[in-house]
């Protein structure tokens, strides 16, 4: 498990930070006070809530602050978690006002749900977290200073040995329990058996045999008719190919005819075609004829005396470029009647806008007279429910003079007595649960004793020890009995606390409605007020701006006369001017059409020409095809002769009696297919209820192996309660000499070069350093510095014997050393990195952190953090330090 990220407000000394933590060794490193152990504290408070620290909601909440929020990412077992936890300081006492997880494996809600949740996931509570985890500031030393009663007690906290009775009292029940179980065991037992009996009953090996018989008779018989029915296929094949052969012999002679007929039908189409071309030849030349007197007769139309293309060409060009000019000066003479048109247009446009507008500021004016007196109306209107207004709230201000509760501090105890409330129910909750277990387990040590049987072993009660416990139990139900009333009560006078708190919220609330909705009504009288005197004033300014723009809107009639008669003088010119250009229209459409005469004659004395030419190429194309269908109709002759019409009728009785046998074959294969996939689903069902058999034979030697188990638990369970009598010795023995095993392995390391051997520590956790001559030191006898390195090295084991457990399997936390070196001086400093090193590289620790004021620390670090606090402001800010730009600097220096 490790640390990714932590993220927090107003925690402590801290307003904001925020602040990524990667594997490795990450040094935090800042001055004394700096409130560098706050950040480690917001992690364990992240995970576990106030008891990691041993403070209160109040202390972790900034001064000053109403909310504190803590956010935490850590990594473990290959999954990504993320808790949130808010602390609201608002009331009478801090609250919970949020806490949630988030895991792989779904969304926890609530301080309970979360912090049982991370204690299943770390298998460590808050306490054994802190203690295995965190090796205190100021505690180095702590281990090594204690009397050898002090230091067994403290590491057996810190190992975690405690809670055996409960274990006994468990061990208790387990025997109930196992004796329950054994007989739910041996009656499922039993019902194998019979089971059992009943499917040996039906002899399913020979059953099995007998069907793999009929399966390998039926498989040869198959396998028999498969091969008679191949040489059929080839037979087929062979016969198919024949008679192939003469199809595609016969497609080869349909061919021929076909071709041949195609020949013939395009020979005679092809004559056909050249008489067609014949007559139109001689259409063309008539054509032609009508053309040359239509031609004479629109030429003597023109002012011209020949036919000739290049003079009719020219003419055109000068009547073209009259009908230009003409065309221009009527294009310039329109875009000035436009001009003018539009202008009058626009003119008396304006004219009437500008009378609109008058009309419209009369109207405005005279609206305004009377939106006046509905002004003055409403402002009368306005200061009675002011009025109103100021007679509510004293109302509602006398309910908090009867109150010992001011309006400020209302919603504030309303949530307070809401939170109460909440716990005091929750409280009830517990007590009716615990009550009902307590009252069913004297019920039933009731009926036990009843019965003549302890109520604990159920042994019977004759010098038993165990009777007198009963008594303790009633006591205890009557104790939870006057404990629920209390709460009850509790609750009650809650309810009616609330009601009354609620009631002055809302009242507080609608004081403050009304005091907003007052502000609001003085605020529109003063402006409403404020604009009547501008309201008289811009109603004289209306009917002056009126006769003003009907004195421009006459002017701007005027001017659209003058452009109306402008327009006319430009209409007259457009008009003669195109009469001109209509004469001249029509003399070119006379020259265009001579043109085109002239063009067609030429046209069709070419179109004579080719259609000769035409009929000469048909000629030859007949002549070719005359000498292909002479070859076509020689082929035919040929293939006509290379039919066999005798070994084509043997082919295609072959290719019947092949066909016939395939048919009759594959219908016996299909019935013996079927009756072999018969077979084997018969197999399989009775290889099925064979493996159900053995199944059976399985489960019930299993369930005989687990009641003789039972039965030999259910003798070990009654002496399981004596044993934990002397577990807890047992245990501390284990955990001394795998404790030693690692405090050597450790202590090897920090002095391998150094005088000292090897270390001891008894069943009484007693420690002893040797020399390398063999003699015995006490730890007090070492120097300051070698007393804290060897509290560190003892720490260090301890935490790798929590983290990985007796048999080292526990996942470990990250190891935090929070001011290590604040009793070694410089050489041993040195011998701490190498302690670090270990624990990181050889003990496979995947997060150090090291908080500390030392700078030795700061290069054996992965990673560095600062942190700094504000003299003015008492807070303190935390920022990552880029490793390889501090040793730029560093070098620079």
């Amino acid at each position: 498990m490790r640390f990714q990220r932590i993220a927090m407000e107003s925690f402590k000394c801290y307003d904001d930070a925020d602040l990524t933590l990667d594997p490795g060794v990450t040094v935090i490193h800042g001055l004394n006070g700096s409130g560098k152990s706050s950040l480690l504290e917001a992690c364990f408070f992240a995970l576990y809530g106030s008891k990691a620290i041993d403070e209160n909601l109040e202390d972790v909440v900034t001064i000053g602050a109403d909310d504190c929020t803590v956010e935490l990412w850590f990594a473990h077992a290959g999954g990504e978690y993320h808790l949130t936890r808010r602390v609201r300081n608002t009331g009478e006492r801090a609250t919970t006002a949020k806490c949630v997880l988030e895991t792989p494996d779904g969304t926890f809600e609530g301080a309970r749900a979360v912090r049982r949740r991370v204690t299943e996931l770390l298998r460590m509570d808050s306490e054994a977290f802190v203690n295995c985890a965190y090796v205190r500031q100021g505690e180095v030393n702590k281990l090594i200073n204690a009397s050898a009663g002090d230091r067994q007690d403290m590491l057996d906290d810190l190992l975690q040995l405690g809670k055996l009775e409960e274990y006994r009292e468990r061990a208790s029940d387990a025997r109930v329990g196992v004796k329950r179980v054994r007989e739910d065991k041996q009656s499922r037992l039993d019902q194998l058996d019979d089971q059992i009996a009943a499917k040996e009953e039906k002899g399913l090996h020979e059953r099995l045999n007998a069907l793999e018989t009929t399966l390998s008779e039926t498989t040869a018989e198959i396998e028999r008719i498969e091969g008679q029915r191949e040489t059929a296929a080839e037979t087929l094949e062979q016969a198919t190919a024949v008679l192939e052969e003469y199809e595609e012999r016969r497609e080869q002679l349909a061919d021929l005819r076909s071709d041949i007929e195609t020949l013939e039908a395009e020979i005679t189409e092809t004559e056909s075609e050249r008489e067609r071309l014949k007559e139109r030849i001689s259409a063309l030349k008539t054509e032609r004829e009508e053309l040359e007197t239509e031609l004479e007769e629109t030429l003597a139309e023109t002012d011209l005396d020949a036919a000739d293309p290049d003079r009719v060409d020219a003419r055109l060009d000068q009547l073209e470029e009259r009908s230009e000019d003409l065309q221009s000066r009527i294009k310039t003479q329109s875009v000035e009647a436009q001009k003018h048109s539009s202008e009058a247009d626009s003119r008396q446009s304006e004219a009437e806008d500008l009378d609109s507008r008058a009309e419209a500021k009369r109207e405005e004016a005279t609206e305004l007279e009377t939106d006046l007196a509905a002004a003055r109306e409403t402002v009368a209107q306005r200061r009675e429910k002011l009025d109103d207004i100021d007679a509510k709230i004293e109302a509602l201000e006398t309910r908090f003079e009867e109150s010992d509760i001011d309006r400020e501090r209302a919603v504030d105890r309303r949530d307070a007595v809401a939170t109460e409330l909440d716990e005091a129910r929750q409280r009830v909750t517990e007590l009716e649960t615990k009550l009902s277990a307590e009252r069913e387990s004297l019920r039933e040590a009731e009926t036990l004793l009843a019965e003549g049987k302890c109520p604990e072993c159920g042994q019977d009660v004759t010098d038993s020890p165990h009777v007198d416990s009963i008594a303790d139990d009633r006591e205890r139900v009557a104790d939870l009995e006057d404990g629920l009333a209390a709460a009850r009560e509790r609750v009650e006078r809650l309810e009616t606390d609330l009601e009354g708190a609620e009631s002055l919220a809302e009242t507080a609330d609608r004081l403050g409605t009304l005091e907003s909705n007052r502000e609001n009504v003085v605020q529109l009288i003063e402006e409403k007020e404020s604009g009547l005197e501008a309201d008289e004033e811009r109603i004289e300014t209306l009917r002056e701006a009126a006769v003003e723009l009907e004195a421009k809107a006459a002017e701007k009639r005027d001017a659209a006369s003058e452009a109306e008669q402008r327009a006319a003088e430009a209409r007259s010119v457009i008009g003669e001017c195109n009469q001109e250009h209509q004469a001249v229209k029509q003399s070119i459409q006379r020259l265009e059409r001579v043109a085109e005469l002239l063009d067609a004659v030429d046209d069709r004395e070419g179109d004579v020409e080719q259609l000769r030419e035409k009929r000469t190429q048909q000629e030859a194309m007949n002549d070719q095809r005359r000498e292909r269908l002479a070859e076509k109709r020689q082929r035919k002759q040929d293939l006509a002769e290379q039919v066999d019409e005798d070994r084509i009728e043997e082919a295609r009785n072959e290719k019947q009696r092949a066909t016939d046998y395939i048919e009759q074959a594959d219908a016996k294969l299909d019935e013996l297919r079927e009756q072999r996939n018969q077979t084997q689903s018969a197999i399989g069902g009775v290889k099925t209820e064979i493996e159900a058999l053995e199944s059976l034979r399985e489960q019930r030697e299993a369930l005989a192996d687990t009641v003789a188990k039972l039965d030999a638990l259910y003798g070990e369970s009654e002496q399981l309660q004596e044993m934990y009598g002397t577990l807890r010795a047992e245990l501390r023995q284990r955990n001394v000499e795998t404790l030693e095993r690692m405090l050597n392995e450790t202590f090897s390391l920090v002095y391998q070069n150094d005088s000292y051997s090897h270390i001891e520590l008894d069943g009484q956790y007693r420690l002893t350093v040797y020399q390398k001559d063999g003699d015995p030191l006490e730890p007090e006898q070492l120097s300051g510095g070698e007393r804290a390195l060897f509290n560190l090295s003892l720490r260090c084991a301890i935490y790798r014997l929590l983290a990985e457990g007796i048999e080292g399997a526990a996942p470990m936390p990250p190891l935090i050393l929070d001011e290590p070196t604040v009793f070694l001086d410089s050489g041993h400093v040195t011998q701490l990195l190498d302690l670090v090193s270990y624990m990181r590289d050889e003990v496979g620790v995947a997060q150090i952190l090291v908080v500390s004021h030392d700078e030795e620390l700061v290069g054996a670090a992965d990673d560095l953090v600062r942190v700094e606090k504000s003299a003015t402001s008492n807070r303190s800010h935390v920022s990552r330090v880029d490793r390889i730009e501090e040793t730029v600097a560093e070098l620079a220096d």
